[in-house]
């Protein structure tokens, strides 16, 4: 008895699933290089030091103005409400 021929092996589908996947991400790991060389990222602007220390510097004007946002923080992150001086009862009254 003889055996059958069972064909090529490209005409078996079980073979292109094993060899599909690795194959694409090749083409896909390639693709993602070309665009990677193709397309540099953005430079950050050259003086951003000097931007950073505008920020910080308005950053600090505007913190003296956030005293009752700090204060609403503190309380509903602890539990305690804190009551600015001047509405504090003085000792001894």
């Amino acid at each position: 008895m003889s055996k059958p021929s069972s064909g090529p092996w490209w005409k078996f589908p079980y073979v292109w699933m094993v060899v599909g996947g690795p194959a694409i991400v090749v083409v896909a790991s390639f693709t993602t290089l070309y665009l990677a060389i193709t397309r540099p990222d953005p430079l950050v602007d050259s003086d951003y030091y000097r931007k950073g220390i505008e920020i910080n510097k308005t950053l600090a004007d505007t913190a003296s103005n956030s005293a009752p946002a700090e204060t609403a923080r503190n309380h509903a992150a602890t539990g305690v409400i804190t009551a600015p001086a001047s509405t504090q009862p003085a000792a001894g009254r």
